[in-house]
C-alpha cells in the first residue's frame, strides 16, 4: 500500500519552475494560514528544517562557476528568512530535479522547498504553500530557423501535429497534458538543459516553459536560436511560493502563518525588490 501511495503521489505531483516577474504584483492567493501577529525576529530559532531546491534553474537556484556553491534569488531569499526567523538548516540544502523535489516535500522527506515553485491546484492537495512572492506565466518557445512557422502560440500545438518538448515534472508538463496535447507528440526531458538543447538543434518543434526563465536563458545564451511566440498563459497556475510539507506544518501549527508574515515583511521592507534587481534585471 505504501508503494502504491508513493506511486500515486509521483503521478499527481507535477512540479514547476519559476522566473523573474514583478514581486510587488504578487497576490496572497496560495496562503494556507493567516498571518502571524507576534514578534518575528528569531521566532524559529529553536527549529531546524530539511530544505531542498533544484540547483538547475537560473537565476533562482543554480550552481556558481565552481560547480559546488548554490546561488540565486531563492538562495539569497532563504538567507534573509534565516536572518529574520532564526531557523537552521538540517544538514545541507538538498538539490534535486523537480519531480523528486516535489515528491520529497509531499512525503515529508523535506520540510521546505525553495526552488521558485509554482503553487498549482494539483500540488496544493499534497503540500502547503506560503504567500506568493512572484507571479509569472508560461510561454511557447520555437527555433527561429527550424520550427514550423505555423507555431504561433499555445493554441497552435493542441492538435498534436508538432513535437512539443517539456521538462519532466514542471507546470509546462502538466499544462500541455491538461489542454489535450497528445502524449504521442510530447518529448519529455529530465532537465530543461537537455530540452533547450533539443530545440536549439531542431530535434523538436517547440518547447513549453515558463516565460521569465526563458527570457533569462535567451538573454544569457550566446547565439541562441530560440524565441518566444504568442501570449503568455496559465498565469493563475504560475505563482511562485515556498512549499512546506504537511508534516512540518503539523509539527508546528504556527509555521505557515510565521512564514507568510515573513514573506510579507520582506516584500514591504524592499528586500524582495532588491533581490529582484540583483538577480533578475
Amino acid at each position: 500500500m505504501k508503494k502504491l501511495l508513493t506511486a500515486l503521489l509521483t503521478i499527481i505531483l507535477i512540479g514547476t519552475l519559476a522566473g523573474c516577474g514583478n514581486s510587488n504584483d504578487s497576490k496572497n492567493t496560495t496562503s494556507s494560514a493567516d498571518t502571524y501577529t507576534g514578534e518575528l525576529q528569531g521566532v524559529l530559532k529553536d527549529y531546524s528544517f530539511k530544505i531542498g531546491t533544484s540547483g538547475t534553474y537560473a537565476p533562482f537556484s543554480y550552481y556558481d562557476t565552481d560547480g559546488k556553491t548554490l546561488i540565486g534569488f531563492d538562495m539569497d531569499f532563504l538567507k534573509e528568512l534565516q536572518k529574520l526567523l532564526g531557523f537552521k538548516i538540517d544538514g545541507t540544502i538538498q538539490a534535486m530535479d523537480y519531480s523528486p523535489l516535489t515528491t520529497s516535500v509531499a512525503e515529508g522527506k523535506l520540510d521546505i522547498a525553495m526552488a521558485a515553485l509554482c503553487a498549482t491546484d494539483t500540488r496544493k492537495k499534497v503540500m502547503n504553500f506560503t504567500e506568493t512572492y512572484y507571479n509569472a506565466g508560461m510561454t511557447v518557445i520555437v527555433n527561429k530557423e527550424t520550427s514550423p512557422k505555423e507555431i504561433t502560440g499555445i493554441d497552435s500545438i493542441k492538435s498534436g501535429k508538432y513535437t512539443v518538448a517539456v521538462e519532466k515534472g514542471t507546470a509546462g508538463n502538466l499544462y500541455v497534458t491538461s489542454i489535450g496535447v497528445p502524449s504521442s507528440s510530447l518529448q519529455i526531458y529530465d532537465s530543461i538543459t537537455t530540452a533547450h538543447e533539443a530545440l536549439e538543434i531542431g530535434k523538436v518543434d517547440c518547447l513549453v516553459y515558463d516565460a521569465p526563465g526563458t527570457a533569462y536563458y535567451i538573454a544569457n545564451k550566446k547565439d541562441s536560436k530560440l524565441k518566444m511566440v504568442g501570449e503568455q498563459f496559465a498565469q493563475d497556475q504560475s505563482p511562485y511560493a515556498i512549499a512546506v510539507s504537511f508534516n512540518a506544518s503539523k509539527k508546528n501549527p504556527k509555521l505557515m502563518s510565521i512564514l507568510n508574515s515573513a514573506v510579507k515583511k520582506l516584500k514591504e521592507d524592499g528586500t524582495l525588490t532588491k533581490l529582484e534587481q540583483k538577480w533578475c534585471k
